[in-house]
């Protein structure tokens, strides 16, 4: 099918959250995905889920034929659902007849919106998942990084029951996985799995001259995972280097604004827009993300490697995406010490953002490409 036959097509898309502002890594997928996938002449009928005070955004109707908004059901009764809480707080009948109204296919943006997904009214329709994890392990990852115990035992039980519902993906007709390292545990579960790499803001790579005067890290720092890595850099790689660290994301808790205050080379910076990001990503030497989760791709990776400089992680958060080699692989902290002190005085190479260029644009991390393949997945 050439991308031309898309033109009249016409798909709804279930998003978790609503996507704007473009300020953490799952909406900024979805919102270039819809970007993506209007540059290919889609027509797309957008519903979102809204809580957490984000707002409707008339950006959308740009990109989006229609735009739909659902109150987010918070009711703590859904914690004792048996189905897992970011599923059952994402109901709406009116959702589901407006799905069923029609023969457009659907694309289900993450677990979390897959409520409906085996519902006998949406039996006509074509159904394709979008994982943006393996859920269950994300969630045990965060029970393990969570300081409070209760925070804790919400995410050890959600992670229980996200394994339990990941079976309802059987009655998708096909799976648009994240990463690899995603698609070999899913084809365990289903016989189409389609590796879509993550979309960004990027279309080139487009890294500065000169040296930067500072290590970044960045992230949602009220995400446990993120919390974590920020203070193993804090406490055990930047404790005792004279280089500065720069941390960058919104709602730090309070051990992380305490361990930044308490070092002189540590500099927090919250409330940020997606501009600041960009722009302390660039202007950074090195750009230091270590994860101790290897569940999906990490969108900071792939913004850094557009954007910055020197990339310096540690192996889960390379692990199987393709883009191993474009990266410096530590784990220790003694590794990530001595990694910076040599990278902190060294201009990347042009041979370096050659291969970037070639890896990122040439090799499935590209938008115009992944919106292609994601195309041919919804239609059939």
């Amino acid at each position: 099918m050439s991308s031309e036959a898309f033109s009249n097509k016409t798909v709804h898309i279930v998003s978790f959250d609503i996507p704007l502002p473009v300020n953490y890594g799952g909406v900024i997928d979805i919102f270039n995905k819809i970007k993506s996938l209007h540059k290919l002449g889609i027509k797309i009928i957008l519903h979102n889920f809204q809580y957490g005070g984000r707002k409707s955004n008339k950006s959308f109707l740009k990109y989006c034929e229609e735009v739909h908004y659902y109150p987010r059901n918070n009711n703590k009764t859904n914690l004792f659902s048996s189905r897992p809480y970011i599923v059952a707080s994402r109901s709406s009948d009116e959702l589901l007849n407006r799905l069923a109204a029609d023969q457009h296919p659907i694309l289900f943006e993450g677990l979390h919106t897959c409520l409906y997904l085996s519902h006998p009214k949406l039996q006509h329709k074509r159904k394709i998942v979008r994982t943006h994890n393996i859920e269950h392990e994300y969630y045990k990852g965060l029970a393990i990084a969570e300081n409070d115990p209760l925070k804790a035992i919400y995410f050890h039980n959600e992670s229980r029951k996200l394994k339990r519902f990941e079976k309802n993906l059987s009655y998708a007709n096909a799976l648009a996985v994240i990463s690899r390292n995603d698609a070999t545990h899913f084809s365990q579960c289903h016989n189409n799995v389609k590796v879509i790499s993550a979309f960004h803001p990027s279309e080139e790579v487009q890294v500065r001259e000169g040296l930067g005067n500072y290590a970044l890290y960045h992230g949602s720092l009220d995400v446990s995972e993120n919390n974590q890595a920020a203070l193993f850099l804090v406490n055990e790689v930047f404790n005792n280097l004279d280089y500065t660290l720069v941390i960058a994301g919104n709602k730090p808790g309070k051990e992380l604004k305490t361990a930044c205050k308490n070092m002189k080379n540590i500099e927090l910076r919250t409330n940020l827009k997606e501009n600041d990001f960009e722009n302390l990503i660039a202007d950074a030497q090195v750009n230091v993300l270590p994860t101790f989760q290897s569940t999906g791709i990490k969108l900071k990776l792939l913004l850094a490697l557009h954007k910055g400089r020197h990339l310096l992680v540690n192996t889960p958060m390379v692990d199987k995406t393709g883009l191993e080699e474009l990266c410096h692989v530590v784990n220790t902290p003694d590794e990530f010490k001595m990694a910076i002190h040599k990278l902190m005085k060294k201009e990347i190479a042009s041979s370096e953002i050659k291969q970037r260029h070639s890896m990122l644009l040439q090799n499935g991390f590209s938008n115009a490409y992944n919106a292609e393949n994601l195309a041919k997945l919804i239609f059939g």
